[in-house]
């Protein structure tokens, strides 16, 4: 029985992953520049990296349908703790995000994108012979924007457009009726004008900054992204080296260790290093699609097919903004930047895709 288990595991994208993730702790070390307070994060992102991957592991010989019978409970528990959060969280930088739980500090939003993935694919699997109709679309909806809620009031509107965003991708691989795609996208613009005026005041000067930047700009959004886009320059073809980068060790780039650690990668390992890198996510990302693939059922196609989209979504998100095409959001670059709850969350939606694959009904050759 063990060796039948372990046959259908995925070695490939375990090996995958595990690369990122020690790639991850020796980009944040050298991003760090000596540091003192982001050296300290170091040793706590490689044990949150270790809890992970005992995580992963768990979340393997675990028979993925159990996560359907926790989805429900596990998406109130996690409502329950951004309601606290909203109530009284820990505030750092403008935004109440994390819950002190006594040993470490965690970010429920992170782990809500796996509670949502698991729900969306519980009510289309459920759901699945009802009409595609405007009731099938608002109930999806309403599980969405539920959980989305409290998460924007910290506020976190780039972990809500996340969502959102899973929510609208996995409705479209359920059937979603080509008549709604309209109305869909003239809603998001309508939305998204009319909520602009009335969301933070550093989330307006992101959009501003990014649509109409200014070039003396010394501090802020626009002179971070200014730098990204000299520390990337800066690595040419095969970068400066590890713990060489003038752009990166002399602190020019700023918050480089999360939202600009793709900018390091780049200044240290240049344009060869980044495409490796890369190349490591997207190869991640088709394994996940493979295991929906050959998912023997519809509930566990549609987890691995959401935990693709999220991990697609994110790392679009995360190079787009250091290359200013979009505004600063503030995602993580999978398995790379700095967090410890996200680094647990992938790790976990990793476990149950290997949980999916390795309960396949055929082996694919």
């Amino acid at each position: 029985m063990r060796r039948e288990f372990f046959r259908h595991f995925d070695f490939y994208l375990f090996g995958a992953v595990i690369l990122l993730c020690i790639f991850g702790v020796a980009m944040m070390r050298s991003a760090a520049a000596g540091n003192e307070e982001i050296l300290a994060l170091v040793p706590r992102q490689t044990i949150f990296v270790m809890i992970g991957l005992a995580v992963l592991l768990f979340a393997t010989v675990v028979d993925y349908h159990f996560w359907e019978s926790v989805a429900w409970p596990m998406y109130f528990v996690l409502i329950a703790m951004l309601i606290i959060i909203w109530a009284l969280g820990q505030a750092t930088f403008g935004a109440a995000r994390w819950l002190d739980v006594g040993i470490v500090d965690i970010q429920p939003a992170e782990l809500s994108k796996i509670a949502i993935i698991l729900v969306l694919a519980s009510n289309y699997h459920r759901h699945r012979n009802d009409p595609r109709n405007l009731r099938w679309v608002i109930r999806s909806f309403i599980i969405t924007a539920g959980m989305a809620v409290w998460i924007v009031i910290q506020p976190n509107l780039s972990n809500t457009i996340v969502l959102f965003v899973m929510w609208l991708a996995m409705m479209w691989l359920a059937g979603l009726p080509p008549k709604f795609i309209p109305i869909f996208l003239a809603l998001i613009i309508v939305v998204g004008l009319a909520a602009f005026p009335f969301i933070e005041n550093y989330q307006q000067q992101r959009v501003i900054t990014f649509l109409f930047p200014d070039p003396n700009a010394s501090y802020g959004n626009n002179y971070n992204v200014e730098q990204a886009r000299i520390t990337i320059g800066s690595g040419g073809l095969f970068g400066a080296g590890y713990g060489h980068s003038s752009q990166v060790q002399l602190r020019f780039l700023k918050v480089r260790h999360t939202d600009f650690i793709f900018a390091s990668m780049a200044a240290e390992f240049g344009f060869v290093g980044t495409v490796g890198v890369i190349g490591l996510l997207v190869f991640i990302i088709f394994r996940c699609l493979r295991a929906a693939r050959l998912a023997s059922d519809i509930f566990g196609a549609f987890i691995c097919y959401g935990f693709g989209i999220l991990l697609f979504f994110q790392t679009a998100v995360n190079i787009g903004v250091n290359l200013n095409v979009i505004p600063v959001t503030g995602l993580t670059l999978p398995f790379i930047s700095s967090g410890g709850s996200s680094a647990v969350s992938m790790l976990l939606g990793i476990g149950i895709v290997e949980s999916v694959l390795v309960r396949q009904k055929t082996l694919e050759f």
